[in-house]
């Protein structure tokens, strides 16, 4: 009796969307980085980008797309997806960026206050009341899980999500056996690759 050969489980990409359509090229206080970031989160993508190839590659080859449910994500895949259906997942969204309660003469850059925002979250837990680091790491490795799951029948798995988030995802795959074999880094479009330990 001949044995069915192992599959070889496929690999994820997890990709950072678009460029977005708000400018970033302010400076804001406190309580205008809040409602800054409410704008980002339901915010599109700045119009005429074009999907780097080798990210169409990826998609052309992969059995297995999908995106977070926020619109800069979703218009990201649609671009790059072409007719394609993708699944969308709650489950991928960015983690939160609740500023500190600075007073209203700190004025700071949206990338300033992510940064700020960012380290307080996960070195000292500041959440006022949003998703603690603790709870996205927990979100982060279910994600984890669900995209090794689809890649297990050798499809490869491509993700539209956002920076930070599939940074934590990349963590949980790395603690369940992942090799992170491809990487451009977290800007606009980026992509990194993550295979089982024998690639």
């Amino acid at each position: 009796m001949t044995e069915t050969p192992a599959i070889k489980p496929g690999s994820i990409i997890l990709a950072r969307h678009g460029e977005p359509a708000l400018s970033r090229q302010v400076k804001l206080t406190a309580t205008e980085y809040v409602e800054f970031w409410a704008k980002y989160e339901v915010g599109g993508l700045l119009p005429g980008q074009t999907p780097p190839e080798r990210l169409k590659r990826y998609v052309a080859d992969a059995g297995a797309l999908m995106s977070s449910t926020r619109r800069r994500a979703i218009e990201s895949a649609q671009t790059v997806m072409g007719a394609r259906e993708f699944a969308r997942h709650d489950i991928l969204i960015e983690a939160p960026l609740p500023p500190p309660n600075l007073p209203g003469w700190v004025r700071l850059s949206p990338k300033m206050w992510g940064f700020v925002t960012r380290v307080l979250w996960w070195y000292l837990n500041q959440h006022h009341g949003q998703e603690d680091r603790y709870a996205a790491e927990a979100r982060a490795d279910r994600a984890a899980a669900m995209l090794i799951d689809l890649a297990a029948n050798g499809q490869d798995v491509v993700v539209l999500a956002h920076g930070f988030f599939n940074h934590l995802i990349g963590r949980a795959l790395r603690k369940r056996g992942l090799n992170l074999v491809e990487s451009e880094g977290y800007k606009y479009w980026s992509i990194r690759r993550w295979s089982p330990g024998w690639e």
